[in-house]
């Protein structure tokens, strides 16, 4: 007994000095505020001399009367504290707590003087040498308490009583254990101390009572933050140990007069009382009313904002569930009211309304609605929560609302919360009953308008990406048409050279021969295009590629226009990995590019070289060159042409493009009247090879 006695003191101790501190470090200077924190602190002291004279009983019996006075002046001082906005109003009040103020100071020094003190511990010869002034001094001062804490709960308007009720409860409940330890003590001529040492628990139990009234009282100290979630598991683990506990006794006597069948039924009740334990805590709707419980009587407010909107945001990012969004959005606005599940509804641009999702709700099958539909129109324009319940009891105030027929089809439907979006109904949730009946006020309201405004957010940005994705399918096979047809264009113009030259060469058979070969060579460029056409993507036809025979063949493609361009090769050997047609085509097209903007006596220089690993390319032109800014913002932007109807605009993009694909880079020299450089980098597929 003496082991739980200490351990009581001690835990009083602890909380005491716990809410000291807090009160400490957010105390603002306010009056009300210091006398708490001197209450609370001389209460740890208090509790702490007890705990240690149990373990060690070597304190003075003065040292422990004086503390006993102290703490219970100081709780006495702070009531009257409290009563002072209700003396302000009555001069004969006022003077009635001036002389309370006197009578505590009177009864202090009282117990302070009282030979010998109160020692609980002490044997009943020398607690009845010490004499009763001391413990008449003690009953007086718990009457008083007693007395202040009904005079403050009679003052208080009803309206605000909520304020203080658990402060009541608390210091009530500390001053009737002292006026009956203290009675007690008084007929018997000393005190009990098997009452004694239960006091420590009692006062224990009442800290986190006078915790919430001063989180309820900014203006004692500040706004006390105790956390729901710690209340919730704290509130579950002491429900947890009582229960047990109470199930441990149950089972004592079950053991005891249950004969010979009494160990085999303790140990049989002992596991089903565990099994409903656990059943109990993992139940949601059990959990739910310890929820809403806590919510309605311990805080100003129901819901903790930061917890309830990070987790909001963390079940619509999918952080928390794995779910499909629109299954998440579901959820993640019937936990706030702890609803079991219900139907997601959205609507689209044409306004109309389809059902999308539902979660822990059976599969239903419900037509599209339209959103010029009574309810749609209902909540787009007022961007009302829709209550069920609230509308059977009292249809005027949704007005000419008429509930459409499928609800009849949604399982136990009690709230539809709009998804607004830009002042627009993006879709709706029908939620089905709660787990814990629980009555909806204006914050539970404003906090689902508000979750149903963020879902709305994330449901029309997964829309618009859904929508992205497609336009890029689209936007892909446009610019693969897009380069195909710029290929087309070229071999249209080789063709197009080998029928006008036909009638004059044709009898020449070098000139057959050579086109038959350009017949053929864009014959296959056309089917592999066709080929691309229809897979949508360019195949991935990558080799090492002998870059300075490649360019060698595309030099003499274009000997026919003039400036014919002319090779250097500087470079030897030289491999990269590259589809080696569409190289080619690239190369000539930035080759075709320079004699178009080259007179026919100007002068085109293809070269080859490398260094650090890359293969360096460089077509040099006398044409007419470009400006700065038309080379930073016109040349490389795709259907952009200078050409005409002639031009499609995207063959410098192509290569730049194509040449970056291959792990390449471009660069342009130009300037106005002086010709262009355009300077190609290949990264290497092997060592260059130097010519000998």
């Amino acid at each position: 007994m003496m082991t739980i006695a200490a351990v009581g003191y001690g835990l009083a101790a602890l909380l005491f000095a716990v809410l000291a501190l807090l009160l400490l470090t957010q105390w603002r200077g306010r009056p009300k505020g210091g006398y708490l924190l001197a209450a609370t602190a001389v209460s740890a002291v208090w509790a702490g001399l007890n705990a240690y004279q149990i373990v060690d009983p070597v304190v003075p019996s003065p040292v422990l009367s004086a503390a006993e006075a102290l703490r219970s002046f100081a709780w006495l001082l702070f009531l009257l504290v409290v009563l002072e906005p209700i003396a302000a109003r009555s001069p004969g009040y006022r003077r009635a707590l001036l002389g309370g103020r006197l009578l505590l100071v009177l009864l202090v020094a009282v117990v302070l003087l009282a030979p010998g003190g109160v020692d609980p511990l002490a044997d009943a010869t020398t607690q009845a040498a010490a004499g009763d002034l001391g413990l008449i001094a003690e009953l007086l001062l718990a009457i008083a308490g007693m007395a202040l804490v009904e005079q403050l709960l009679r003052n208080t308007p009803v309206e605000r009583r909520w304020t203080i009720k658990f402060l009541c409860i608390g210091l009530g409940a500390v001053f009737v254990f002292d006026f009956y330890l203290y009675t007690d003590a008084l007929l018997f001529r000393r005190v009990d101390r098997e009452i004694w040492l239960a006091r420590g628990v009692v006062n224990a139990m009442v800290v986190p009572l006078v915790a919430v009234a001063a989180a309820r009282n900014p203006d004692w100290s500040m706004p006390l933050f105790v956390s729901r979630r710690a209340v919730l598991h704290t509130t579950a683990f002491f429900s947890a140990g009582v229960y047990m506990l109470l199930m441990a006794l149950a089972g004592y006597y079950i053991k005891a007069y249950g004969g010979e069948w009494g160990a085999v039924l303790q140990t049989a009740f002992l596991f089903g009382a565990g099994v409903v334990l656990v059943a109990m805590l993992f139940s949601g709707q059990l959990r739910a009313r310890v929820k809403v419980l806590i919510n309605k009587h311990f805080f100003n407010y129901r819901y903790d904002y930061r917890e309830e909107w990070l987790r909001l945001i963390e079940i619509l990012t999918g952080r928390r569930s794995d779910q499909p969004l629109h299954e998440r959005v579901i959820f993640a606005i019937g936990e706030i009211v702890e609803s079991r599940g219900g139907l997601l509804w959205l609507c689209d641009e044409q306004g109309g309304c389809r059902l999308v999702a539902h979660f822990n709700h059976p599969e239903v099958t419900l037509p599209p609605q339209s959103a010029s539909e009574p309810l749609a129109a209902f909540m787009e324009e007022r961007r009302w929560v829709v209550n069920l319940e609230e509308y059977e009891s009292n249809r005027p105030l949704y007005g000419s609302l008429t509930l459409p027929a499928w609800l009849a089809q949604v399982q136990d439907p009690w709230l539809i919360v709009p998804l607004m979006h830009n002042d627009r109904l993006r879709g709706f949730v029908v939620l089905m009953q709660s787990r814990a009946p629980q009555a909806l006020n204006w914050e539970n309201l404003d906090l689902l308008k508000t979750a149903g405004l963020q879902a709305a957010s994330y449901l029309v940005l997964n829309q618009a990406a859904e929508a992205l994705a497609e336009a890029r399918q689209f936007e892909g096979f446009n610019r693969l048409s897009a380069f195909v047809m710029h290929d087309l264009k070229n071999l249209i113009a080789q063709l197009s050279l080998v029928a006008t030259n036909a009638q004059r060469h044709k009898h020449n058979p070098e000139f057959v021969e050579d086109a038959i070969r350009t017949i053929e060579n864009s014959v296959a460029k056309m089917n592999r295009l066709m080929a691309q056409l229809r897979t949508a993507i360019a195949p991935p036809n990558a080799e090492a590629v002998d870059l300075g025979g490649l360019l060698a063949g595309v030099v003499a493609n274009h000997q026919r226009q003039q400036p014919a361009p002319r090779f250097d090769n500087g470079a030897g050997l030289v491999k990269v990995r590259a589809d080696p047609d569409r190289l080619s085509a690239v190369l000539g097209h930035v080759i075709q590019n320079a004699q178009d903007a080259t007179p026919p006596n100007g002068r085109i220089d293809v070269t080859l070289g490398h260094g650090d690993g890359q293969a360096i390319v460089t077509v040099r032109d006398t044409g007419a060159g470009m400006d700065e800014a038309f080379v930073r913002e016109r040349l490389f932007r795709p259907f952009d042409s200078t050409k005409g109807l002639t031009g499609m605009g995207i063959g410098a993009y192509e290569c730049r493009e194509f040449v970056k694909s291959l792990g390449g880079w471009v660069e342009v020299e130009s300037m106005p009247g002086r010709g262009t450089s355009f300077v190609i980098g290949l990264p290497l597929a092997a060592p260059a090879a130097h010519a000998v």
